[in-house]
């Protein structure tokens, strides 16, 4: 049995993530089912779980990064990695406010995971994500937060300081529990569906994960109740709703002007914002304090969470564009998501053209390489540094992409099991989906070069992935920290040179360690090399190696790419 933890550490932190992650995922069906306002699109469960799944990614990435070095993560660095990870991958109303409650834990447990650090950081939590809320509503996921927060302080306050974490978490739990509940008494619509609110179920999910990570032990579970009774626990501690009928339907969080109707709800008989529009914003406090001021006078649930530079902005309206227009006068918007409502009928408004036979879907490390891709007609996925895309976001390129028969090309060894995932989910949709397993962008150039879209499916996969395994594949890396390599002992500002994954070279400058990477790739044979230059590395370094290829090594052709911002300042690939 697994030693638990005194304190939420790293390794405690990891296995919180992984937990609430399985949660989600057994509960997140039900929960979209269960989705009734302020949009009845069903998709709550969903939004939450991609939420979680994009946390637990940049936890893992960070214990990944350690892999090779002496010491384990901090707890500093889990919390961070969860927290900004939320950020750049909240989906929706409810993952969007579950990603600033995660932020506002964050912020007290870097200084420490005991009882007393965890029943503060809920309570910063609970406040933090009331603040990014333009109008926040009682018998939401609100609600349920602060119920978890004041339940936890009541129990660290009656032990005088001295109450353990089990203690704490247990409170936690049962006081969101409690409120969820609750929640159809104070909201209309989850009074009138007979149901409790979803994103506050999703919540208790996570906390029922906490208590799991803490105590060894996940919450009880209860039966379901029958139609017209009171809602129960269920699931690992969550609560359904069942109307009349026994169909489950929950309402998702409510982010409209305190005490009043839903106007976008059917049985008020209004229809809403035509368009929720969500983007990541890199943007100072001054501009996006305007920014909320105007999207609040657009639509409505309106959620703009983050800090530090990089914002998460979610809010519903009738004119997108001018709701991204907006993001752009702020800062930098990117990662642009626009969903167009169905109607009250289940029927979407857009005109769906008749669907191609067949596309690309390639993940590439900078906009540079986007451009390239997509002028080859390859819809792309860029995965930023730090930033790595998961499964949901696959998906939705794979549906812009709007074709029967879809390659996919992840371009990195780590998204393997996020792109097989993405894979599923497209082809229980309908759609024919290959994965080839590019492990470098490079390799996805050279399988996107012979891409055929008039050949047979199995055909035109089988050329593209020869072609990705006939591209041998490097990139030049700074070191971090002294650490152990298979090329030796690095230090900290070190380039290192990465043939296949592997540390090969250790070197002080970048042009003389990629001299002796194309050396040492080029001593096996080769044809063609590929250069992907980073957003700060001169032209002039592109052309010295060119140079150095055509001196060295007779009959073997450089072509050039510039990739914009990407982590490596430089990737090479050669065929």
């Amino acid at each position: 049995m697994p030693q638990l933890p005194d304190d939420l550490n790293a390794v405690a932190v990891r296995t919180w993530c992984s937990l609430a992650l399985e949660a989600l995922g057994r509960e997140r069906a039900e929960i979209d089912a269960i989705n009734v306002y302020p949009i009845a699109d069903g998709d709550t469960g969903t939004n939450l779980y991609l939420t979680v799944e994009s946390a637990a990614a940049a936890v893992e990435a960070v214990f990944a990064a350690h892999e090779t070095g002496a010491t384990a993560p901090g707890t500093a660095d889990a919390v961070r990695a969860m927290a900004h990870g939320a950020l750049i991958g909240a989906r929706g109303n409810s993952g969007t406010i579950l990603a600033q409650l995660l932020r506002g834990m964050a912020g007290v447990l870097v200084d420490g995971g005991d009882a007393a650090h965890l029943s503060l950081a809920l309570a910063r939590a609970a406040d933090a994500a009331r603040r990014a809320v333009a109008h926040p509503v009682e018998g939401t996921v609100l609600t349920v937060a602060t119920a978890a927060a004041e339940s936890a302080a009541e129990v660290e306050a009656s032990a005088d300081g001295s109450a353990d974490l089990c203690a704490v978490v247990h409170a936690a739990h049962t006081g969101a529990l409690a409120a969820l509940a609750k929640t159809p008494e104070q909201l209309a619509v989850l009074g009138r569906a007979g149901v409790v609110d979803a994103g506050g179920r999703g919540l208790v999910a996570v906390l029922g994960a906490l208590v799991e990570t803490v105590t060894g032990q996940a919450p009880a579970r209860s039966p379901r109740t029958g139609p017209g009774k009171t809602p129960a626990p269920v699931d690992g501690g969550s609560v359904v709703g069942l109307p009349v009928g026994g169909t489950p339907v929950e309402g998702d969080v409510t982010l409209g002007p305190a005490g009043a109707g839903p106007p976008d709800c059917p049985e008020d008989g209004g229809t809403g914002p035509a368009f929720e529009v969500i983007y990541l914003l890199e943007a100072g406090d001054e501009q996006v304090a305007l920014l909320r001021t105007r999207l609040d006078a657009l639509g409505d649930s309106l959620v703009v969470v983050g800090g530090d530079g990089l914002w998460h902005v979610h809010v519903h309206v009738d004119d997108a564009g001018a709701a991204v227009e907006a993001g752009v006068e702020a800062g930098r918007p990117y990662r642009i998501r626009i969903t167009h409502f169905a109607t009250e009928s289940g029927h979407d408004l857009r005109v769906q053209a008749e669907p191609a036979q067949r596309a690309v879907v390639v993940v590439v490390p900078g906009d540079g390489l986007a451009g390239l891709c997509t002028e080859a007609g390859a819809t792309t996925v860029i995965a930023r540094p730090g930033e790595p895309p998961a499964s949901g976001e696959l998906v939705d390129a794979i549906r812009r992409a709007h074709a029967r028969e879809v390659v996919l090309l992840p371009n990195d060894a780590a998204l393997r099991h996020t792109a097989a995932a993405a894979a599923e989910q497209a082809r229980s949709e309908g759609v024919r989906v290959a994965l080839v397993p590019t492990r470098a962008a490079v390799q996805g150039i050279a399988a996107l070069a012979v891409h055929e879209p008039d050949r047979g499916f199995d055909e035109d996969v089988v050329a593209m992935t020869a072609a990705a395994g006939a591209t041998r594949y490097a990139e030049l890396a700074v070191a971090e920290r002294q650490s152990w390599t298979m090329a030796g002992i690095c230090q900290a500002g070190d380039i290192l040179g990465l043939i296949d994954g592997d540390v090969a070279v250790i070197g002080a400058d970048v042009p003389a360690t990629a001299r002796t990477v194309l050396d040492r790739m080029l001593a096996a044979g080769g044809g063609l090399v590929t250069l992907v230059l980073g957003e700060d590395v001169p032209d002039a370094l592109a052309d010295a190696l060119e140079e150095h290829v055509r001196e060295g090594h007779l009959a073997v052709d450089t072509v050039v790419y510039r990739g914009g911002h990407q982590r490596a300042p430089l990737l090479i690939g050669v065929e």
